[in-house]
């Protein structure tokens, strides 16, 4: 299975984006748990979302808490990120990752975890 990412580009502060993930042959993921991750230059990389293929529980980091929102399309073929109130400190290449063993409540990733390639998200004025 192969992922992948889109929906990156230059945005205004205060603007929306989305991201989607799909796998490639449109495999369904809805046992995976899917989440986005993102790294901005000089920084760690950091969980920004997850949403479990289970029961479809959400995860945020505390610095998108009420602006992102997570979610899967009918088929489980592709999951988003709806990106509100974007912030110049939200600008990072963000990637998404889907495991079938579904970590998202571990709040990390693991030797099963599939990456996709990273898109990059600017948010500047």
């Amino acid at each position: 299975v192969q992922l992948q990412a889109s929906g990156g580009g230059l945005v205004q502060p205060g603007g929306s984006m989305r991201l989607s993930c799909a796998a490639s042959g449109l495999f369904a993921l809805d046992h995976y748990g899917m989440g986005w991750y993102r790294q901005a230059p000089g920084k760690e990389r950091e969980r920004v979302s997850c949403i479990s293929g289970g029961d479809d529980s959400t995860y945020y980091g505390d610095s998108v808490k009420g602006r992102f929102t997570a979610s899967w399309d009918d088929g489980r073929k592709t999951t988003y990120l709806q990106m509100n109130n974007l912030k110049p400190e939200d600008t990072a290449v963000h990637y998404c990752v889907g495991d079938p063993f579904d970590r998202c409540d571990l709040g990390n990733t693991g030797p099963t975890s599939i990456w996709g390639e990273g898109t990059l998200v600017t948010v500047s004025s």
